[in-house]
């Protein structure tokens, strides 16, 4: 067999059994669980409110965004969180001595990183058949673009997790530029309010990154085609959608794996004994 092929293949292996695992660790799942209890509460509060003008629900309308940043958030933060601990307590050492140890390593925390993912999205979804008036009537279309941004946003997110984790120095830098990076990116990517009411400017910035066309995309699949209206153009764009999740999913998963390899050569047992010894002097 192909030792990549074999590799990725004990990965997959690796992911579920980590996945596993971490159902059992109440701090591996404290911020999954808190963040999503979080965004069903806010559905809970909003289910008997409209949009000021319409007859659409606040919940309804709330939702596709709420979906939309649970992916990067949970998908990026968790890339970024997990690679920066492991590489500061020697599981990235020990997966570069084993032969094809990096791919099995990458597969493994892209399994376990996008099956937690999945169960918080459907978790917010379940909630929403109780909160959101008409759910069940987006109909298999609506299902299947929904599950079709999802993927598409998770190949988006996780590889540009790996790739800030493995440049950051410590896991405190890391999780500040990611949480820094996605906050940034959720206020100007009309994720929860139009994108026309900020300056043409930043919606040329937000259109270059891929948490707005998710939103888009959640939006295209959860909300009414009448809804689209508010949308620049009066569209959807699904094409345009498609095209720019697809283009910074072969992106990431085109880089990620050599600034993995990179940092990965750069790794030794002197290295974190020396990184161990600084942090040590400043802390006393």
């Amino acid at each position: 067999m192909n030792p990549t092929l074999h590799a990725a293949r004990l990965g997959v292996s690796r992911g579920w059994i980590e996945f596993k695992q971490q159902l059992t660790s109440a701090q591996d799942m404290g911020f999954t669980v808190v963040s999503t209890a979080a965004f069903v509460v806010v559905l809970y509060f909003q289910r008997d409110a409209t949009l000021p003008g319409t007859g659409l629900s606040l919940a309804a309308a709330t939702l596709p965004g709420l979906v939309g940043l649970m992916i990067p958030l949970n998908g990026l933060m968790g890339a970024v969180g997990s690679l920066s601990v492991e590489r500061e307590d020697g599981t990235l050492l020990r997966a570069k001595a084993v032969p094809q140890g990096m791919v099995g390593y990458l597969v493994g925390r892209i399994v376990m990183l996008s099956i937690t993912t999945i169960g918080s999205v459907v978790v917010m979804l379940a909630a929403g058949l109780f909160f959101v008036p008409g759910l069940l009537g987006i109909g298999a279309g609506g299902w299947l673009t929904l599950a079709w941004i999802a993927l598409l946003g998770l190949l988006s997110s996780l590889p540009l997790g790996a790739i800030i984790g493995s440049l950051a120095k410590s896991p405190q830098s890391a999780a500040g530029l990611a949480m820094l990076a996605v906050s940034a990116l959720t206020s100007i990517s009309g994720v929860f309010y139009p994108i026309t009411a900020l300056a043409g400017w930043l919606q040329a910035v937000a259109h270059a990154f891929p948490l707005y066309w998710l939103g888009l995309g959640m939006r295209s699949a959860l909300m009414p085609d009448a809804a689209a209206a508010a949308e620049i153009g009066g569209s959807w764009r699904p094409v345009e959608t498609t095209l720019v999740l697809l283009a910074w999913a072969v992106a990431g998963l085109l880089l990620a794996p050599p600034i993995l390899r990179r940092m990965a050569r750069r790794e030794s047992g002197s290295a974190m004994e020396e990184r161990r010894h600084r942090a040590m002097q400043r802390v006393t």
